[in-house]
């Protein structure tokens, strides 16, 4: 399996996102969500499929494997994360979502449990931007 790009893990995140708020993840909904055409995610979804990320199977579903939702967990709660930030020091809250698919797959492990840190040091200091 190689390394996940940051436009896999765009994918992947967006899947975990639909499975766990909606139950399932379609290729429409991944298309309408990423802003790209179905035919895009199609073949992004083959590649993951070859790669051990998703099972995909055409006209049938999508399911993440073990692997794929830890991928999606971890850069849902790194976007989520990265988002919570960013409006605590006081970002445009319209320009917030933008802004982090700029910078989240630049940020490590490490990095993101200082930011965490941070944020509660702000929060027990009531930090108001």
């Amino acid at each position: 399996m190689a390394k996940a790009t940051p436009t896999m893990e765009d994918y992947i995140e967006v899947i975990y996102s639909l499975v766990k708020t909606k139950g399932y993840a379609r290729s429409a909904d991944i298309a309408e969500k990423l802003e790209v055409y179905p035919s895009t995610v199609t073949k992004m979804l083959k590649k993951l499929d070859a790669e051990g990320y998703i099972v995909y199977e055409k006209y049938r579903g999508i399911a993440l494997t073990d692997i794929g939702k830890k991928m999606g967990e971890y850069a849902l709660t790194r976007h989520e994360l990265l988002e919570e930030f960013l409006l605590l020091i006081g970002v445009d809250k319209d320009k917030i979502y933008e802004e982090v698919e700029g910078i989240e797959h630049h940020f490590g492990k490490s990095s993101l449990e200082k930011i965490k840190d941070l944020m509660k040091y702000l929060k027990k200091n009531n930090y108001k931007a």
